[in-house]
Parts: C-alpha cells; structure tokens; sequence
C-alpha cells in the first residue's frame, strides 16, 4: 500500500486529506477524483461527479466546479 497526502482548497478553505492506495502513483486528476467522491459522492444529485469514460481535464473541471482546487499530491514513504 502507498500513503498519499493530498493538500487541497474545498470551497478556498485549505484541507489535508490522506489515502492509502494500491496504485503506485496517483495523477492529480485522480487524486481530485478521490475527493469528489470524499465531498460530493454521497450527495443526492449525481450530477457532480464526473463520468467514468471523463477525461482528467474533465475531472479537474468538475472538481473546480464544486469548489476543489490547487490539489498536490505528496507521496509518503
């Protein structure tokens, strides 16, 4: 398993997120992906996330849209 550190804006508020993965890297699309799932992905209107064949522009616009910006990924050793 791989820990990964997501420091993030959720609606200009700074968070800190951690995941521990089985990939061995994590694309900040996907990363941004994780956190649409971990703010949005229980709401009621599917709408806000992105769909599966979404290209990783796609992602991150969708993120922006629902107020996840300026996600960095750090990998733990």
């Amino acid at each position: 398993m791989h820990r990964y550190t997501l420091h993030y804006r959720f609606n200009n508020e700074p968070r800190t997120h951690q995941f521990e993965l089985k990939e061995p890297e994590l694309p900040a699309h996907e990363a941004a992906m994780h956190l649409l799932q971990l703010h949005v992905g229980d709401a009621e209107n599917s709408l806000l996330m992105p769909s599966a064949d979404a290209t990783p522009e796609e992602v991150l616009r969708q993120a922006e849209l629902v107020g996840l910006t300026d996600v960095e990924v750090a990998k733990k050793p």
